[in-house]
């Protein structure tokens, strides 16, 4: 029955990913086994700067929308955009990362510093009061989005924190599992045991294996996730 399962989702990734790329991926781009290294995910590496958020397309969107209100982006990126060290040198979520936000709660803890003027003079229309509301309006969703951009890869970070501690784990608990079932079958070969002592350490030996599957699958997400919150491929 798993089998039958897990093949049938092999092939609904496969075709997933054939639409994404727009062709047929050939085999050989493919992963062979489980334990193969995707060598095309990497790591992020420490010390890297908020900056590369300001490649996300949220973001782009955002300033753009303030453009569009004749606003100075530097500016504004001066007054709303934190400049930090987002990964530490151990390859977690650093301090400062954590710093913005409050302990518990991840809700936002960075004070815009405005110092200077965001909006550049404009048209006679820039005196409005519906010029002034979507400003208003622009600058909020500018905020927010900023404020989503780190949020997601503190938690991200902070997943990666604990992922590879429980995929240590589940390896050892899955070796110690298929040394289990092996004395077991080598007691029942020589008559101290019952086939139903091999039947429940082949049983166990096999839920452990699954968990181990879904311990990996959960790194590649994260790997997966980290290089879409930092703007596509910025960490690497």
């Amino acid at each position: 029955m798993d089998i039958a399962r897990f093949t049938t989702l092999v092939a609904q990734d496969e075709n997933a990913l054939n639409l994404v790329v727009g062709s047929k991926v050939e085999s050989g781009l493919l992963p062979q086994t489980l334990s193969e290294t995707l060598t095309s995910l990497s790591d992020v590496a420490p010390g890297l700067p908020s900056d590369v958020l300001l490649c996300r397309p949220d973001i782009l969107q955002a300033e753009n929308l303030l453009k569009g209100a004749n606003a100075n982006i530097g500016a504004a990126r001066a007054a709303f955009f934190p400049r930090i060290i987002l990964v530490s040198s151990a390859g977690f979520g650093s301090n400062e990362l954590s710093s913005l936000f409050e302990v518990g709660s991840l809700a936002w803890n960075f004070t815009p510093q405005i110092s200077l003027p965001i909006f550049d003079g404009g048209s006679n229309k820039a005196n409005l009061k519906v010029a002034e509301v979507d400003r208003d309006i622009a600058v909020a969703q500018y905020e927010k989005a900023i404020e989503a951009a780190f949020q997601e890869v503190a938690d991200a970070l902070a997943q990666r924190g604990t992922i590879d501690d429980q995929l240590t784990a589940q390896q050892s608990l899955t070796d110690a599992s298929g040394e289990s079932y092996r004395l077991s079958q080598a007691r029942y070969e020589k008559g101290v045991d019952s086939y139903l002592v091999v039947l429940d350490s082949q049983r166990s030996l096999y839920g452990a294996q699954q968990n181990l599957i879904t311990a990996r699958l959960s790194r590649l997400a994260n790997l997966v996730t980290l290089y879409k919150v930092l703007g596509g491929g910025s960490g690497e």
